[in-house]
């Protein structure tokens, strides 16, 4: 697929959820799986957007690849927002996650989501780049 650059801005995320929803299409995930990549890339991308750009006020683009091998979906978002490794974050545990809103600890939810919709999630420094890298196993072809 043709790499997507949109700025990094909140009306970005329709055409971004479009993108992947495109590539695992093409990929043959299932209706499950597209829903849990889409889930957990809009989830980055908002909290790229968020806090990446509009809290530290700056401007920038996202750009999203996708790349299908014979294994697996790989979906990258490129940004120039802020340095933040999510795979760093305060994962919130099965006891936060059983408690009701008000008494939850803020935080940790979308990141959560993120690593728990996916097969892979890597997060990379590259440059003055943020690289976060989305895995999906393809299905199994049956015989």
């Amino acid at each position: 697929m043709e790499t997507l650059t949109v700025p990094g801005t909140l009306d970005s995320l329709a055409p971004i959820a479009q993108y992947v929803m495109a590539a695992a299409t093409e990929a043959g995930l299932g209706k499950k799986a597209v829903y849990k990549l889409r889930l957990a890339v809009d989830e980055m991308a908002s909290n790229i957007i968020i806090h990446g750009y509009q809290q530290s006020r700056l401007t920038g683009d996202i750009v999203v690849t996708a790349q299908l091998t014979d294994e697996q979906l790989i979906v990258t978002l490129e940004d120039t927002a802020v340095a933040y490794d999510p795979t760093t974050h305060h994962l919130p545990t099965e006891e936060d996650l059983n408690r009701s809103l008000i008494q939850r600890p803020h935080g940790g939810l979308g990141i959560f989501l993120v690593l728990d919709g996916v097969d892979d999630f890597s997060y990379e420094r590259v440059g003055d780049r943020n690289r976060n890298i989305f895995v999906m196993k393809l299905p199994t072809p049956t015989i």
